[in-house]
């Protein structure tokens, strides 16, 4: 097989990711299992419901559209298209038949032959888009091969760094008013915030939070980056504000997407990234520490800092659609993820240290 139809490692191993990312927010909160003592399958005979939301069913089409996009573009080149196309939609019905039937042993989940049929068209809409299109995105030739090759480090320690930024993206939909923030274990265990709320106090703290965010997540993407173009790192960060807009909209104020825009948001913008402009003039090795000296100092305020009471969870407004259960997913990922960041630039460290030694030792004996 000629090397230029080889598929890619990244769209596969982006549609195994989004897999997992599927059965954890179609099967969440994974607690409660029991069965009901009806038949499993019963649900894809059951009639049209009574009760069609179709906000869910869009939901369900566009859920899936990703997965058969991905899955689709790590097919090799040169394939008969239908044949890509059956086999993804195949493969998209036996994951969603297989959550759908598992969500039967969930007390808090319904399943339903609606949901079904609902991912089996995204599968399959996806499927098609990709067979269309994935190569000029995936290909060795693609938009994002090129893109990467230009200004991402080679290998999996580029592609590891690549999916903890899509990472940090999804978990800013969740469902909290601060910008940019992450590792709030307190909320994930339900501890009891340790300072009380005061309006000055909290400005402080939420200025403090987003610069010291906006420093930490724009650092970790120089860390795993070629040029010194910060482009990317603006689109990153504007990606994320979009993310939190669509978040606050969802789960607090419908009318007002820029809710979280406080006046310590607003002001840790500005220092945040005056401060980022002036770190990525910084040496690479300065770059590397001060990235998880900031991602350490973002973690710890967002533990510490009260609660904001003005800005109150819509819990009826999030409950119109999957939307909710989605949430318990980005929970995890936004509390989890400063951790797995600081792991990451770890494990770059050392390899950057390791690769500078053999290049010096190599220097040495040419002497």
């Amino acid at each position: 097989m000629n090397r230029n139809t080889l598929p890619s490692s990244l769209p596969r191993n982006l549609a195994i990711a989004y897999a997992a990312l599927m059965a954890y927010a179609c099967l969440y909160p994974l607690a409660g299992w029991r069965d009901s003592g009806l038949p499993l399958f019963d649900y894809l005979w059951a009639p049209w419901p009574r009760y069609f939301i179709l906000e869910d069913f869009l939901f369900n089409i566009l859920g899936y559209l990703p997965f058969g996009f991905l899955a689709a573009a790590a097919l090799p080149a040169g394939r008969p298209a239908w044949r890509g196309v059956a086999r993804i939609t195949v493969l998209a019905a036996l994951l969603s038949l297989g959550l759908e039937t598992l969500q039967n042993l969930l007390p808090s989940r319904i399943a339903s032959n609606l949901d079904v049929g609902a991912n089996v068209l995204g599968g399959l809409l996806g499927a098609m888009l990709g067979i269309r299109w994935g190569q000029d995105w995936f290909g060795p030739r693609g938009i994002i091969h090129r893109w990467r090759t230009a200004w991402i480090i080679g290998g999996r320690t580029g592609e590891a760094g690549l999916v903890l930024l899509a990472l940090w993206l999804l978990s800013q939909l969740s469902a909290t008013d601060l910008l940019f923030s992450s590792g709030n274990l307190r909320q994930l265990l339900g501890i009891a915030g340790p300072l009380p709320f005061s309006p000055e106090r909290f400005i402080a703290f939420d200025t403090a939070l987003t610069a010291a965010s906006i420093l930490a997540v724009g650092l970790f993407a120089r860390c795993m980056m070629r040029a010194r173009n910060p482009l990317p790192i603006v689109l990153l960060l504007a990606l994320g504000i979009a993310a939190k807009s669509v978040a606050t909209a969802t789960f607090f104020e419908p009318s007002a997407p820029l809710a979280w825009l406080t006046p310590g948001a607003e002001r840790g913008l500005a220092i945040g990234c005056a401060l980022l402009a002036a770190a990525l003039l910084l040496p690479r090795l300065a770059q590397h520490a001060l990235a998880g000296t900031a991602l350490l100092g973002a973690t710890a305020l967002v533990n510490l800092m009260p609660d904001n009471p003005y800005l109150a969870y819509n819990r009826q407004l999030a409950q119109l659609s999957n939307v909710l259960n989605f949430h318990g997913l980005t929970e995890w990922v936004d509390s989890l993820w400063p951790f797995a960041a600081l792991a990451y630039l770890s494990a770059l460290g050392l390899w950057r240290g390791e690769h500078l030694s053999a290049k010096a030792g190599e220097r040495r004996q040419g002497l």
